[in-house]
């Protein structure tokens, strides 16, 4: 039995930090299209991270989500990372 696959970005949430919250379906078919199983992945994105291997439609989220304001605001929301001795 040969399977295929096809996989989509189901799902896309913003947080109120502009975090992005993405999940992806990959769905399992025989050669009728049944399908014969299902797969979710969850990833997330920070607010100014790299996003040229997303798909388009989390791309344009991110462009519309992420301003130079968003982005600020999540950076000094991190804990500082000072090591003393």
């Amino acid at each position: 039995m040969t399977l295929t696959t096809n996989s989509i970005v189901d799902e896309i949430t913003v947080s109120l930090n502009g975090i992005i919250l993405i999940r992806t379906n990959t769905t399992f078919l025989d050669q009728n299209n049944n399908v014969m199983g299902q797969n979710y992945f969850r990833t997330s994105l920070v607010p100014g991270q790299d996003i040229s291997e997303q798909p388009e439609n989390v791309v344009a989220i991110a462009n519309l989500t992420w301003t130079p304001e968003v982005i600020s605001a999540y950076q000094a929301s991190l804990p500082s990372t000072t090591t003393g001795a």
